[in-house]
């Protein structure tokens, strides 16, 4: 009936409890799915990075010191397991197979649309550096503010909005092509 927080599931986990962690990992499993989605392109890859990415929390999962936010530190740890993908594979593979993204509409017909518009962003942000792609990724899906940003990526928050601003303008185009 209650929901635990973040911070009394990781002490539970730490402790040796399976469920804090299955609970911990079912709570952030979908945002984090989709964010390999929109990042790599590819059902299979957004799938591996998810799974090296909920290893290395698991793996690290002592040293969170609740400095910020869990969800903060997550997206961290995904920022750079999502570089080492890059680093691994090229970043331009085709998008065959995108699954539908999730989505909380209630119409049949607008979640078919937002569906629809979603694939479309997924498909132009691939065509972004992966430092705007991540910054794109962080503030519109992730809801992160910019100072956030700027501590997970290790920038400041006026090259956060620099990036932010450059992908926007890129993507403006590469939609109103999409769309033309």
């Amino acid at each position: 009936m209650f929901e635990k927080s973040d911070e009394q599931l990781i002490n539970k986990a730490l402790a040796g409890n399976k469920r804090a962690w299955m609970s911990l990992l079912k709570r952030y499993e979908t945002q984090i799915y989709n964010y390999g989605i929109r990042m790599t392109g590819s059902n299979e890859d957004a799938l591996d990075l998810m799974q090296e990415i909920f290893i290395s929390v698991f793996r690290n999962l002592a040293s969170y010191r609740a400095e910020g936010s869990f969800k903060g530190w997550l997206f961290k740890i995904a920022h750079y397991r999502c570089i080492e993908f890059y680093r691994r594979k090229k970043p331009n593979q085709g998008l065959e197979g995108v699954p539908e993204l999730e989505s909380q509409e209630p119409c049949v017909e607008s979640r078919m649309s937002a569906i629809q518009d979603t694939n479309q962003l997924v498909i132009a942000m691939q065509q972004l550096p992966l430092a705007q792609k991540a910054v794109v990724e962080l503030k519109f899906f992730g809801q992160f503010t910019f100072d956030e940003i700027a501590d997970q990526l290790g920038i400041s928050a006026n090259t956060v909005k620099s990036r932010l601003y450059g992908a926007l303008a890129k993507l403006k185009t590469l939609l109103e092509v999409e769309y033309a």
